[in-house]
């Protein structure tokens, strides 16, 4: 495939809503959609992103474009890795070279940034639920909108995908499900005679003379019902015999479904999604793509190209990115469950991402993916705990959140030996508003007999997790992005549960730091003592239980300042202070953290800048206060 994206006659320049896409026909669409790919290889070699999906869905986003008029119609994607063709084509072209970068272009569909976004689409399994909603909406106001979710097959495995498949089917709604199934090829059965048999289902005319006819023999003589009966039986066979099992499912919930269809074939997308938006109730188009389509290196190597940084697009050569937190969480778990057998590693479709594929190849009976269901893998780690197993569930921030009930219930209350190691809490960069990792100590502390953990740094990782899993009951530990790569080649250390750090002294000001930002009060320290302040650095450690002597000790300066990645309503900060009024002290107090608002994508290091978290900000902010 050619990514020269010089070329001054390219079609995709023209375009300058995606109605253009309606006066092309199927050999311009085909030339559109081989624009979009290089379009997308040449920008993400050097911004990054999800390259992959990205390109296995550029022919379906193409087709469904071609089909509908949006926005008036609407297109709901889940989670949204898929979606830079349709950013290209929707007005985004001549900017999508900012792609992830701050103040650029999302990563992911986002209203504020385009009508065409239909929702904040970060998270799995949540387009069924959206995309049902609106078509109920439009019914209620008498709209003659389209509204078509496009799901994934690993999307499409979560609980909330289910339970919205289970009503649509039952109250019927008008709406289309086009799955982009990337795992699974096309049968040989799968052709012309099979689509032949779908199209006729889905014509309305078939399916009012079909109940018509089965409401009459039902009434009829006992003739009339065993012919009725046999009839359901031979219909079933042919069910499977045309249609792939996993589709038979969809069927049974009674949503219409189309004979698999090639997702790179952009006129037979075409046929079959015309076919689709023509059905009275829920249809289902079944679309088999290939990750990285188009691009050799992303068709090789799909997991590497699903959430890449710059690489080189002549080889595929990625740059080379440090484990860091994640590889020290996975090599120390390895080196505890060498010494205790009765440690379990689970992950909810993040094996790579939060570095367990060691642990993976190791002890492949003691690891489990349960996929994209976060509230499943709380579940499961509860029953193992309660079978004697000591479960640690390695789950990114933001999609922890989505476990909340599981966490109380299943976990906490029972009072397991479950420990979550909790990844990307923070900034997370790239990913934006719907994977900041903003939000867990706020919702880990709040849960009765959760202890949390918030190591500074690497080597302190290690300790960490040698330390929760020394203890009884559960226990969370968060960590951000990124970060240094250590070996744990050394003995571990317990630490003692609501114990601080004190890593500098000083009686002016005390900076009590949590997990990543006490790298930063240290700076902070020596730029205040260079203005003749001097501040006490604390690592605290322990986001719950909080140290109290280190806090009543605060209240001997003239400034105490709370430091944390996180949102600052409801957080420790908030906490630190009860705990001060609780012993009857009174401190001046200053509180930095995440705002109350959604926090934009782009470079940590500048977010934290532009927030006031980094060194300069937090003097800044202390001198300020005195």
């Amino acid at each position: 495939m050619s990514v020269d994206t010089q070329d001054k006659h390219r079609i995709i320049d023209a375009v300058q809503a995606p109605t253009d896409l309606h006066a092309l026909d199927d050999d311009e669409l085909r030339i559109v959609a081989q624009e979009l790919r290089a379009q997308i290889v040449e920008s993400t070699s050097r911004t990054g992103g999800h390259v992959a999906s990205s390109l296995g869905a550029v022919d379906i986003i193409v087709a469904l474009h071609a089909e509908l008029d949006c926005p008036h119609d609407k297109i709901v994607y889940d989670v949204g890795h898929q979606a830079y063709a349709h950013k290209l084509l929707t007005g985004r072209l001549a900017d999508f070279d900012t792609l992830r970068q701050e103040g650029g272009v999302s990563g992911f569909p986002n209203p504020d940034e385009s009508p065409y976004d239909v929702h904040y689409s970060g998270h799995a399994s949540d387009a069924l639920s959206v995309a049902l909603g609106l078509a109920k909406a439009r019914d209620l106001a008498g709209g003659d909108e389209r509204i078509v979710a496009l799901i994934g097959d690993a999307s499409i495995s979560g609980g909330m995908a289910f339970e919205a498949l289970n009503q649509i089917g039952q109250i019927r709604a008008n709406m289309v499900i086009v799955l982009n199934d990337n795992k699974m090829s096309i049968s040989p059965v799968v052709g012309g005679l099979a689509r032949h048999f779908g199209e006729i289902r889905s014509t309305n005319e078939y399916r009012e003379g079909r109940d018509f006819i089965k409401a009459q023999m039902a009434n009829g003589g006992n003739l009339s019902r065993a012919a009725l009966a046999f009839g359901h039986s031979a219909k079933s066979s042919a069910k499977h015999f045309f249609l792939p099992d996993t589709t038979l499912v969809y069927e049974q919930l009674g949503i219409t479904c189309m004979a698999p269809v090639d997702g790179h074939d952009i006129a037979a997308l075409r046929r079959v999604l015309r076919t689709a938006l023509s059905v009275d109730g829920p249809a289902l188009v079944h679309v088999v793509t290939r990750k990285g389509k188009g691009y050799e290196p992303a068709e090789r190597q799909p997991e590497l190209f699903h959430g890449v940084g710059p690489f080189n697009v002549r080889t595929g050569e990625v740059a080379p990115r440090s484990a860091g937190y994640s590889g020290v969480m996975g090599k120390q778990l390895v080196c505890e469950a060498r010494a205790d057998e009765r440690i379990v590693a689970i992950t909810a479709a993040m094996k790579e991402g939060t570095g367990l594929t060691a642990f993976a190849d190791e002890f492949p009976e003691r690891f489990f993916d349960v996929g994209i269901c976060e509230e499943h893998a709380l579940g499961l780690a509860g029953g193992l705990a309660k079978g004697g197993a000591k479960p640690v569930v390695a789950i990114y921030s933001t999609f922890l959140q989505r476990a909340i009930d599981q966490l109380i219930v299943n976990v906490a209350l029972p009072r397991l030996d479950v420990v979550l190691c909790i990844d990307r809490a923070g900034i997370v960069g790239g990913d934006g508003v719907t994977h900041q990792g903003a939000y867990d100590l706020v919702y880990t502390r709040m849960v009765p007999g959760l202890r949390v953990l918030a190591p500074s740094d690497a080597t302190e990782l290690v300790d960490a997790l040698h330390t929760a899993l020394a203890l009884d009951g559960p226990v969370a530990i968060r960590y951000p992005r990124g970060g240094s790569d250590v070996e744990p080649a050394y003995e571990p250390q317990l630490w003692e549960p609501g114990k601080a750090r004190c890593l500098r002294e000083g009686d002016d000001v005390a900076l009590l730091a949590w997990g990543s930002l006490v790298g930063q009060a240290l700076v902070a320290a020596e730029l205040l003592a260079a203005q003749g302040v001097e501040a006490r650095v604390m690592d605290m450690r322990w986001a719950k239980p909080l140290d109290e002597g280190a806090l009543c000790a605060a209240a001997d300066t003239r400034l105490m300042v709370t430091l944390e990645e996180g949102v600052l309503c409801g957080g420790v900060g908030e906490e630190a202070l009860a705990v001060l009024a609780r012993h009857g002290l009174c401190v001046p107090a200053l509180n930095l953290g995440l705002p109350d608002e959604p926090v934009p994508h782009g470079d940590p290091a500048h977010i934290l800048h532009e927030l006031g978290l980094d060194a300069e900000g937090i003097a800044a902010a202390v001198l300020a206060r005195l």
